[in-house]
């Protein structure tokens, strides 16, 4: 059985797999030199099952360094190199080894070894060995390299075992189809029971998936005008009504002729072609004309060279460097970039300067777009007080109300503000009641916790179906979610932190898809900490952060100090919240972690 393998990285991974003599590393020594001269970067790793010295002539790492691997790591129970001493008492993990690749510098990583794992692999077999195919209980064999003499499934790509050409093809084309999993929080710890108040507890990425399950895309749409489509969603894929480029064009400043023409000593410039102006007549052989960048190309031309490599002197035109000259360069096909009746923009795509911009470019004045949601927002407590008011004693002033208000807006909601509503059962039921006739997403903060006087959830459950949760998080471990008649109900915690990061995690994607950006995923970006930073063990740390790009260039991450849940200040000097997932009970300084931008809703 296939032990589940989660992709940690932003460029593809595909394994090799064989019985013990089929040839697996051969192979590999003269598939890394193929596939580096076709232009591609590698990275490499080999599974080792003991004791190993590398870099030795003979090894197998040393051999597949010296083929040409950019990075090349091997790795064994005892431990793994680039010589970092990690001993672990089963096989080391792939995931934790694939984050040490540097992945800018790379295009694919090639594994050898792990088997066990849920991982694409090609899968090597030789007849001759007498050995059963893997492929028959393995489900993540994408392609047999085999002799001759091998059966292999119809539905399974076949590879000749002794064609390196050719398995290098088929490398190359995963490579390119490849595309990235869904981002997901690097945590996952079982749902738990709270023995205290029998609430069920849930890891962050648990929570998540129940929020979105209850989520389903609006159908309401409207049609909105070029001018007020900023942060709108498609409903409708936007189809190009023209070729983009529309005429195949110049890119340089040069000038252009039929690349036949190389070999010709010079050129006659027969005329001038400017960028809004065409040329009107057929270039023959030995002709050129001068071109300015974005200009039509004329009938007859087909490549450009730019005007500082070469020299006219009485419309006569003399190439140089003629060698280096490739026919098609420097020419803009028309349609290259996008072809008419093309899907320009797909439907959920949330619209943002760039995209309108392109919408524009492509002559288009208004789209379909998904209706805004609409979230009524309210705040619970006695202990609330209006900013603006005079502050009563033993209160707070409502920060909670405006901080949801000001995220939803900057996800495109209408908001209905709702104020503080008193801690009485009945004005509650009255409030949320309302609420849920006039609004898609209902979101309170305060009076999801244990409490004698939490009236809202006696409310709640007179009114809905309401799930509370404790979420296996710091800060914002209360959540309430379920349904009011129609609408979708949050109940978030009270502190100010707790409510932002909460909505962060599960409000945020719950809009997104309600507005019809289904494929939305949070952006979660590996960092390197400056600190060392503590954790409970079994829980999910958000801590407020700040990132920036240090002198190697990576980015780099410190938290803003003091991490109370009512410190609301720690948010406004951060950047971005650090997590930190339920395995780690610390982080050392110079440890990978991951952030998350404030950029998306703060």
């Amino acid at each position: 059985m296939s032990i589940v393998f989660s992709n940690p990285l932003s460029v593809p991974v595909l394994g090799f797999c064989a019985y013990s003599g089929t040839g697996k590393t051969t192979l590999l020594k003269q598939l890394i030199p193929e596939l580096n001269r076709r232009g591609v970067r590698l990275a490499v790793i080999k599974h080792a099952h003991h004791n190993f010295d590398v870099d030795i002539p003979g090894k197998d790492s040393y051999e597949m360094r010296k083929a040409g691997a950019k990075q090349m790591l091997v790795a064994s129970h005892v431990r793994w190199a680039l010589m970092t001493e990690d001993a672990v008492e089963n096989d080391p993990k792939l995931d934790h080894l694939l984050r040490q690749i540097e992945t800018d510098t790379i295009d694919i990583v090639l594994v050898e070894g792990f088997k066990k794992l849920s991982l694409p692999k090609i899968e090597l077999h030789r007849a001759a060995h007498g050995k059963p195919l893997i492929y028959t209980h393995d489900d993540d064999i994408v392609a047999i390299a085999c002799c001759d003499d091998t059966q292999t499934p119809p539905e399974l790509t076949r590879l000749d075992l002794n064609n390196v050409s050719q398995i290098a093809d088929f490398v190359i084309e995963y490579q390119k189809n490849w595309q990235p999993a869904p981002a997901q929080l690097p945590i996952n710890v079982p749902a738990q029971v709270d023995s205290q108040n029998n609430q069920q507890a849930l890891s962050v990425s648990q929570g998540i998936t129940y929020v979105l399950d209850q989520v389903t895309a609006s159908t309401k749409t409207t049609m909105c005008q070029l001018d007020d489509l900023a942060n709108r969603v498609l409903a409708t894929d936007l189809i190009s009504p023209v070729n983009v480029p529309q005429q195949t064009n110049s890119a340089m400043d040069g000038y252009a002729f039929a690349y036949a023409s190389t070999s010709h000593a010079t050129l006659n410039v027969v005329g001038e072609v400017l960028a809004g102006h065409g040329y009107d007549k057929t270039l023959q052989a030995g002709e050129a004309v001068r071109i300015m960048t974005g200009a039509p190309v004329p009938a007859g031309a087909d490549t450009i060279q730019p005007r500082e490599l070469t020299t006219e002197e009485n419309n006569q035109l003399t190439l140089t460097d003629v060698d280096a000259i490739k026919a098609g360069q420097h020419v803009r096909l028309a349609g290259e970039d996008i072809a008419k009746d093309a899907v320009a923009l797909q439907a959920g795509t949330r619209m943002g300067a760039a995209e309108v911009g392109l919408m524009a470019s492509l002559g288009l004045s208004q789209a379909q777009v998904v209706k805004r949601p609409t979230i009524a927002v309210f705040s619970t407590g006695d202990e609330v007080s209006q900013p603006g008011e005079a502050l009563q004693s033993n209160c707070i002033y409502d920060s909670n109300r405006y901080t949801i208000k000001t995220m939803a807006k900057k996800l495109g909601c209408e908001v209905i503000d709702l104020g503080i509503i008193e801690d009485d059962e009945a004005s509650l039921m009255q409030a949320l009641d309302s609420a849920s006739q006039q609004a898609d997403i209902v979101i309170s903060s305060g009076g999801v916790s244990v409490g004698n006087a939490d009236y809202i959830k006696t409310a709640l459950a007179k009114l809905g179906a309401i799930n509370f949760w404790r979420i296996n998080m710091r800060p914002g471990r209360p959540l309430a979610v379920g349904k009011i008649n129609d609408a979708l109900f949050f109940g978030l915690p009270g502190n100010p932190v707790a409510v932002m990061v909460s909505f962060l995690q599960f409000v945020q994607p719950a809009l997104r898809k309600l507005a019809g950006e289904t494929h939305w995923q949070p952006t979660f970006l590996p960092a390197v900490t400056d600190e060392t930073l503590r954790s409970r063990e079994g829980r999910t740390e958000f801590l407020r952060g700040v990132y920036h790009i240090g002198n190697d260039g990576k980015l780099h991450v410190k938290s803003t100090g003091a991490q109370g849940s009512g410190m609301l200040n720690s948010m406004v000097q951060g950047n971005c919240l650090i997590v930190i997932g339920e395995q780690p009970k610390s982080v050392v300084s110079g440890d990978t972690v991951f952030i998350q931008p404030f950029a998306d809703v703060l």
